[in-house]
């Protein structure tokens, strides 16, 4: 250690005191490598400040001695965004200790909590006051505020209630020279120039650290019912979907889509679950459509209306509704289970795309066969949220024997393909899960230039040493 670090980690200690800073290595470990295992990396130390002027206390210690920061919510993104380079030269800022709801305010469905909020916490406490928080994904038992809003998170209700930068009403954030950018409180209107949050959300921790956020929260849901559907084909899917959007409106809040691979690898991969439906079918989808209490003893009615009206145009070949809330979760649990089933069968590449909505289907049942083709052995596979235009695009390797080393190389041409087609569809190479450093060089190559240039400019202005979270995004 040279002596300009260990000056550096002394001020740290007497700012942060023992519980705010550790260099022990067994504690550092778990949060060197992505969620995925795909990037590792070595640290300086792992910060932890208390609250928001720690922060900011921190972050102007880092600019004097020249030390790069990476911020960390709950570790649990999947472009390996939270995670340092090799060289050991870069603090984790940590904001997991920052886990307070400073407020919820019942009356105007609002809550103002730290960044170090677990999102699974989140909705327990806006359940105990008949409120929710209308965002939802599977890793909600580690993902925090602070991750969800620095990657602009999605999930599953994205069809109705958009994505993170939709819920969040105000910001609290301490920008690259120590200072504390605070707009908590929302307002309607407000026309004082630019909406300055915005610049933050979505950032992934290269413009600013976020350290606390006032949210968006909803009447919680009296009655849900929850639908699994075969159907045809993913042009079909889509048809449903606009029938299911004119018959119950914005009661409609989820609309997921598998192939029927993804439900055998799941069945395969769960001894307890279940087919919901009897034969095999190409498509499937999980519909959710959801009631306050206003509406709720007529939803089930609306729904075996939508679905019998469904039938009569042929939009689907069989149907199951959820009788009960264990029923619903089964459901779930089997779109919330593809992913660990798809690892469960080998080594793949993960594309979190989206085109325009209308184009999905044929983006997908027009690409799908160009990869397998291109690349023989391989499947390809897309499942996700249909309403949105966003869906996971995977392509499973061959039978190989050194999975690593097909990823590191056919599996990073395929992505490069993979990219190609989105681009010239019009879509985005990232949906939901941020740049990171897993597709940072992707974006580099096919993001429009004068957007590049504008994103450059404004990490430049705020962050001209670049200490905020160096190789990510741009």
């Amino acid at each position: 250690m040279t002596t300009n670090n260990a000056d550096f980690l002394a001020e740290a200690l007497d700012l942060l005191g023992p519980r705010g800073l550790t260099t022990d290595a067994d504690l550092l470990t778990p949060w060197l490598t992505d969620w995925r295992g795909r990037y590792t990396g070595k640290t300086l130390a792992l910060a932890s400040p208390a609250n928001a002027q720690e922060v900011a206390g921190l972050v102007r210690l880092c600019a004097r001695y020249g030390v790069p920061i990476v911020p960390q919510g709950g570790n649990s993104g999947m472009s390996g965004g939270a995670t340092p380079d090799a060289s050991g030269a870069a603090l984790i800022l940590s904001l997991r200790r920052m886990n307070a709801i400073r407020a919820l305010d019942t009356e105007a469905r609002q809550v103002t909590c730290e960044a170090g909020v677990v999102l699974q916490t989140l909705h327990e406490a806006a359940e105990a006051q008949d409120l929710r928080f209308p965002l939802s994904l599977g890793g909600k038992g580690s993902a925090t505020v602070g991750g969800l809003i620095s990657t602009n998170a999605g999930g599953t209700q994205v069809l109705r209630h958009g994505s993170m930068r939709a819920l969040v009403l105000g910001l609290e954030a301490v920008l690259p020279d120590g200072q504390i950018f605070s707009m908590l409180t929302p307002l309607k209107k407000d026309n004082r120039g630019f909406d300055l949050k915005q610049l933050l959300i979505g950032s992934e921790g290269t413009m600013g650290v976020v350290t606390a956020a006032t949210l968006q929260l909803l009447p919680a849901v009296a009655e849900r019912v929850v639908i699994w559907a075969g159907v045809p084909s993913l042009g079909i899917a889509r048809k449903l979907l606009l029938h299911c959007e004119t018959a119950v409106g914005e009661a409609l809040e989820g609309f997921e889509v598998l192939p029927q691979a993804c439900l055998e690898a799941v069945l395969d991969h769960l001894p307890d679950a279940r087919a919901p439906l009897a034969e095999a079918h190409a498509w499937h989808v999980l519909i959710e459509v959801v009631a306050d209490r206003a509406s709720a003893a007529t939803l089930r009615d609306r729904c075996e209306a939508m679905m019998a009206d469904a039938f009569e145009a042929e939009l689907v070949e069989d149907a199951a509704m959820s009788a009960s809330e264990a029923q619903a979760e089964a459901m779930w649990l089997i779109r919330e289970s593809i992913s660990p089933a798809e690892r469960a069968r080998g080594p793949a590449v993960q594309h979190d795309i989206s085109v325009p909505v209308e184009k999905m289907p044929d983006f997908v049942e027009k690409t799908i066969p160009m990869i397998e083709a291109k690349w023989p052995g391989t499947e390809a596979i897309a499942f996700g949220h249909l309403g949105d235009g966003n869906v996971h695009y995977h392509v499973i390797a061959p039978s190989v024997t050194d999975g690593p080393a097909w990823q590191a190389n056919e599996g990073k041409t395929i992505s490069r393909y993979v990219h190609d087609l989105v681009t010239e569809w019009g879509g985005s190479i990232s949906a939901e899960h941020g740049i990171g450093q897993l597709k940072r060089d992707e974006l580099a190559r096919l993001g429009d230039p004068v957007a590049l240039s504008m994103l450059r400019a404004v990490k430049q202005a705020l962050d001209p040493k670049g200490l905020f979270n160096p190789g990510k995004l741009i």
